[in-house]
This record gives C-alpha cells, structure tokens and sequence, in this order.
C-alpha cells in the first residue's frame, strides 16, 4: 500500500465515544464520521493512540443504508485483500496494530466517492488502573505524540496544532457497579454527574462541549468499599466449538493480597534505587495542568518527593552516569549523607530537556551491565513520556533483567505511551504511574516508593480446587510481582463438564520477608448474569489479549521454526477470539453491489490530534541518574528551598538523618517567630515541632509525608532527650495543637 499525502480537506468530521464501566472493566465504542467532499475518490490513512492494554474486539462500517461488519485476519492476508479492493474499485476498510507499539493503530478508509459518507465503528475492552487514592482510572488517548525510531522505519505520526484539528469529539460516559459511585472526576471538562438509581450504583457523566484536545480525556471512577476480591465466570459462546477458549467459560479472579502486619510496618533496610529521567526535547513541553508546568519539572519534582521519602534507611548509596552520551558523575554508588544528597539534587534540578529524541534502549543496556551491589536490591525508576517507537525491544531487555532489577515506570504529560509505561512496569515486576497534573503528583510518587521499599514477594504459585471434570487451563503468565492493596488478576478457561452450579476456588501462594502467606479466593461455577461485567463476552476478550501478549513475547525469544509455531498459535488465538494482535488485522469490503468506483484516488494521511510538535532531531540521549539518597529536594547545594506548599517547604528542610533544625524558615512555616520557636537550642525540639505540625496540620495528606515522620521518629529515639512527653506538651502548647505522644510514634 503506497502513502501519499496531499492537502486536501480532511474526510473525518467526528469522533464519537460511548463509555461503559462495569465495576473494574470497561467498554469503549468509537465511531469515527468521514465525509468525502472532493470531486474524487479518496483513501484515508487515519493513525491514532488506543491505550496498550485495550483488547480490541470489534470493527464495523456503515457506508449509506450498508452495514460492513470485518473480519479479522492475519495481516499480510488482509492487507492483500484490501489492496485487491481497491484496484477492483471496492469500498474496503482496514485496521491495524502497529507491530513496534501496540498502542498505536492505523485505520485505512479506502475509495471513499466523492461526496459519501461513511461511519467507523470500533470496540475494545480494558481493565482499569487502580490509583494511589483508590479510584479506577480510565484514560482516552487523545493526544498521540511523534514516536522517536533510533533506527529503521517507523511508526508514521506527524504534528498538527490543536487549533487545526478539523473534527470534533464527543464523550459520554456510564458507570456502574455493585457498590455505589462516590464520584467521578477529571482534569477535562464534565457536565454534572447523573445517578441513575436511589442506590448510587449507577450513574453517567459527559464531557463538556468545547474539548481543545490538548490533553487525554482522564476519569478517575470513586466507588465506596472498592476493591474487594472477586471472581467471575463468564459462559462460553454459543457458537464455538467446546473444548476452545471462546467455548469454555472463563474465569477472571482478582486479588487485593493482604500482607501480615508486621510485613507492612516493616520496608526494606538497604537497596539501590536507579532514577532514569528522560531529557529529550518532547519533555520540555507544558504539562496540561494550571500550573503550567513542563514535563521535565513534574518529573524532578517527583524524584525530589520520593527522595524526600528515601530517607528511610542508611544502607542506600547514590552515582550519576553518563558515557560518550552520558558522563560519570561518580563512578559508583556512594554511601548516602548530607553532602552527597546535595549533590546528587544540585544536580538533578540543573538537567533540562535539551537531549534530542528519546532514545531509552542503551541508556538501559548501561544500567544493566553495571554489577549490582551484593544485598542490596535494585529498583529503577523511568521517567518520560513515552515517545518511542521500539517499544517492544525495550520491553524485552526490562524483562531479561527482571530477577535482579525492579522497574517503576512513571508516564509524563498528556499522550505517554501507555503501551511502554505499563509493559515495562508488568515485565519488570514494579508499578506504573502516570502523570497528566500536578494535584497528586506527590501522592503517585510516593505509592511507587511504598512498593519499591516493600520486600521482594518470592515462590508465587497458583492452585485451583474444583470439582471433579472439572480442569483450569491459565491463560495469563505467571504472576511476577505482587503488593500490598493491589489488583493480581488470573484469567483461566475452565475446561471439562460439570454441573456448573458447584464451587470452585483458587489460593495463591507465596513468601514475603520470611512469612509465608495465602490470599484464598471462593467463587460459583455458575455463569454471571449479563448484565454484570460480562457482557459481549468481555471476560473472554480480555483473557485473549492476555494470552496473545503472553505469546507476542514468546515469539519474540524464538528463532526458526520455533517462532513460526508461536507465531501460528497467536494468529489462532487471535482470529478465534476476534482479538486484534501484531499479526493480525480488521478487514471490511463493501461486496453488497457490483458498484465500481472509478477516477483517480486521492491518498490523505491524517493523524490523531499530535498537539506537540516533534523534535526528533540531533543525537538521543538520556541523563542516567543512579539516586539511592534519602534527601530533602533543594534548588541547589547553598540556597534554601522555594516551595509554594507549605509541606515540600517544611519535608525540604528535614537533613538526611531525618532531623529538622531550628532553621528560621521552619517558623514561618509553623506560624511563629524565630525567637518563640528557639525556647530549646536542640534539633529534638525543631523535629518535635514539625512532627506535631505534620500530624495537626496535614492529616489529609498522611500518605505522602508518612516515611518522612518515620524517618525522624527513628532518629529521635537514637537522641537522649530526659522527658520526650515534657517536650512534646511544650510543642503542643506552642503550635496550640493537643497531638499525643503515642499519635507520633513516640
């Protein structure tokens, strides 16, 4: 298929999107409205973001009073079949996954006559993220930013400004679930939430009119009580064959693991923590926030908070990197203290993003070949905003090094690759962030540390008690990490004949910091009701796109003939589920009448709303910050923090022992002069006092300050202070607070 472009007026006119949430599964319906208004036939090459864990699953066109539904094939075939259409002069329609990022999909509109109209209809379904505050979040990609391609042809996205997008985009949205929705929110526009029932179980919510398309359209879904395990069985097709996966029932079991208590009192005591910033010149961008920030400064204020947070242990050491493309701050981990955290900061806010395109893969490759520090656990953290094209080579090399390396990935700015930042999160057995605003940057930042400090879960097995006849084939890989609060799901076809009224159930296994532990899990064999999570076999199209993931890695660590049997099984899989893959595309003709279009075919590509414009040019490169420092986030080694929030002020202030001084500016943050504050000349005091204050003034904001309050309370009690009750009446008679000394760990 041979592209072009000319400069034409574009044929899509509206996009319109249907949203339907069912407890932690959601639906998405797309209609794409194209309209030829040239005076000659046009082909139309429309890319455009799907998040990269969506398993698309169905793909219709409406030409006039024809209905087209496609069928899905494997590629090359379809892609053939497409081009013999249009030499016939056939109205065909073509979709595609990218095969260098399954986040990107391609949708070819061919041989569209002058003056038609046409209506693209796609559907995918999604599991939903569970966040740091506990609420589902969806996004809707609809910013899809240049791809930087170090070598090779690459995925075919180019910028267009916001102003000049020429279609619209509606957004409706409805939620339901057995629990009632708190709320929902989004850093777009929505009209008012709607509940649809007294019960507050359903409700529906749109975007407001006038999206600028300068951002991704983000809801965060609040249910109460959220978050329980669950299993659903979901029944077989009435069509397939028995014994198939879309024959058997499949059953989707999620976890919320519940470790013992002293396992989430404790974190680990030493480690190695690896910061990779990404400085390309995409990441100078403004955020799509009120503060107007750019992503690189969202991302340093995010180290700066997990830093802040790192002061946790003194068994953490810090070297930054770079060679050729990178330059060796130090040439090894350093032992963390006040002078090498001040380095280490003064160094990180002078990084800018002036480094070209974003090339990650080397930059990773060095990480990896460095020796790592015997007992001392490494944990990278990734920070960019996705804007690659080699996004499965990448994955791959995270996951090689998954045994000895922990991967926290954080998603910068509207259009990050949810394809790169969840995958290497899942191969790399750590947790994926995103950051599109600054109102829970903080919070994000220091969930991803709470797991990172959580020790390594060991001796992951399943087991499944069924009834007789009864047999569980897993679909999904074997779980690679799991953390305390967060979602595992396993998806299995239930094999063999029963009753399907008995009782199944499934125990995972595993160890953690010398405790061995079981999360068990009962559920019905009997099929959920429609109506629930499961219809249009939702269960079945997810554990299909699973397992094609499961085997597109496969294949992808196999040579000759190996891989082309992995290779033959995924296209089954696929075609069988109805699930598109790397291999496989969504392929429409228009064979209902012998209608031959004829003239000259105009070739258009169009691309979905890329606001920023790319700069994909010079050498790529990435600053490589190896960080294992408990330090407060400073301008610099010299001058004094400048915070507008009154907290970073008061965490930035804290010295890397976990102490505070009686530095005057903690008494413009605790309301007081500097002679009221300075009754004592003893850091105990000061670390009194802005515990007392961390405690009665920030409560709503415990999760982010806690390993902060930890950090000086461990400190405290190495100091000999005669009364530590006496001391902390006197703070609380100060700040006019009545915190107890128990309340602080006292």
């Amino acid at each position: 298929m041979k592209l072009c472009c000319f400069f034409f007026s574009v044929p899509l006119k509206s996009v319109e999107v249907e949203l339907q949430v069912k407890d932690h599964v959601a639906t998405v319906i797309s209609t794409l409205n194209y309209q030829n208004k040239e005076d000659k036939p046009i082909e139309a090459l429309f890319v455009f973001p799907l998040p990269g864990d969506a398993a698309v699953c169905h793909f219709s066109a409406d030409i006039g009073q024809t209905h087209i539904v496609a069928e899905l094939k494997e590629k090359q075939q379809a892609r053939e079949e497409y081009d013999d259409a249009l030499s016939s002069g056939q109205q065909a329609f073509l979709l595609e996954e990218s095969e260098q990022s399954p986040d990107i999909f391609s949708l070819s509109v061919g041989s569209l006559p002058p003056g038609e109209s046409a209506s693209i209809r796609l559907q995918y379904v999604i599991e939903l993220a569970v966040e740091a505050d506990g609420a589902l979040r969806f996004c809707l990609p609809a910013v899809l930013n240049p791809r930087y391609q170090p070598q090779g042809p690459g995925v075919p996205v180019s910028s267009v400004p916001a102003s000049e997008i020429p279609y619209s985009l509606s957004f409706s949205a409805r939620v339901s679930s057995p629990r009632p929705v708190s709320k929902v929110e989004s850093s777009c526009s929505l009209e008012p939430l709607q509940y649809l029932n007294t019960d507050h179980t359903e409700a529906a919510v749109k975007l407001a009119a006038g999206h600028k398309f300068d951002r991704d359209v983000e809801l965060l879904i609040y249910y109460k009580d959220a978050h329980q395990p669950s299993a659903v069985v979901e029944a077989g097709q009435d069509s397939a064959q028995p014994g198939t996966l879309m024959g058997d029932p499949v059953v989707m079991a999620s976890f919320y693991p519940n470790f013992p208590e002293s396992v989430q009192s404790s974190s680990s005591s030493c480690g190695e923590f690896v910061f990779l910033l990404d400085r390309s010149g995409s990441m100078d961008f403004p955020m799509a926030d009120i503060h107007h920030r750019t992503r690189i400064d969202s991302a340093k204020v995010d180290i700066g908070a997990e830093k802040l947070s790192l002061k946790h242990s003194l068994c953490f050491g810090c070297s930054v990197l770079f060679e050729c493309t990178y330059t060796f701050h130090n040439r090894k981990s350093l032992r963390y203290s006040q002078k090498t955290m001040k380095q280490a900061l003064k160094k990180v806010e002078e990084m800018s993003a002036d480094l070209g395109g974003t090339e990650i893969l080397e930059p990773l490759q060095h990480i990896y070949r460095q020796s790592c520090i015997h007992g001392q656990p490494t944990q990278l953290f990734v920070f960019t905003d996705g804007e690659v094209s080699n996004t499965k080579e990448i994955l791959d090399l995270v996951k090689e090094n998954c045994a000895a390396h922990r991967c926290f990935s954080f998603g910068i700015g509207p259009g990050a690759s949810s394809a790169l930042v969840n995958g290497m999160a899942k191969e790399g057995g750590g947790h994926a962030q995103f950051i599109t605003d600054n109102d829970r940057m903080q919070l994000k930042a220091i969930q991803s540390l709470r797991l990172a400090l959580q020790p390594s879960v060991e001796d992951i097995s399943l087991t499944w008690d069924l009834p007789a006849g009864v047999s569980a084939k897993v679909l999904s890989p074997t779980i690679q990490n799991i953390f305390q609060g967060q979602r595992s799901v396993v998806f299995a076809q239930l094999t063999g004949q029963s009753s399907k009224t008995g009782e199944g159930s499934l125990t995972v296994k595993y160890s953690i910091a010398g405790h061995s532990c079981q999360n068990q899990l009962f559920f019905s064999l009997k099929p959920a009701p429609m109506g629930s999570c499961t219809d249009s076999l939702t269960v079945h199209h997810l554990a299909a796109l699973t397992l094609i993931r499961w085997l597109e890695m496969e294949e992808r660590g196999c040579e000759g003939e190996q891989s082309e049997g992995v290779k033959k099984k995924l296209v089954e899989v696929s075609v069988e589920s109805g699930v598109s893959s790397a291999f496989t595309a969504f392929i429409a003709v228009d064979k209902s009448n012998n209608r031959i279009i004829k003239g000259p075919l105009i070739t258009q590509e169009l691309h979905a709303t890329p606001l920023l414009s790319s700069c994909l040019n010079g050498t790529a490169r990435l600053y490589i910050t190896f960080v294992c420092l408990f330090s407060s986030f400073e301008l610099n080694a010299d001058s004094k923090p400048q915070f507008e929030d009154p907290l970073l002020q008061l965490v930035s202030l804290q010295e890397a022992c976990g102490r505070w001084l009686l530095d005057p500016a903690l008494a413009v943050i605790l309301g007081k002069s500097r002679d009221e504050v300075k009754k004592v000349s003893k850091a105990a005091w000061a670390t009194v006092l802005a515990l007392i204050w961390l405690h009665s003034s920030k409560v709503e904001a415990k999760k982010e300050w806690e390993l902060i309050a930890v950090k000086a309370v461990s400190w405290l009690k190495t100091q000999r202070v005669a009364s530590m009750s006496d001391c902390v009446a006197a703070g609380n008679a100060l700040l006019c607070c009545n915190v107890q000394t128990v309340t602080l760990g006292l």
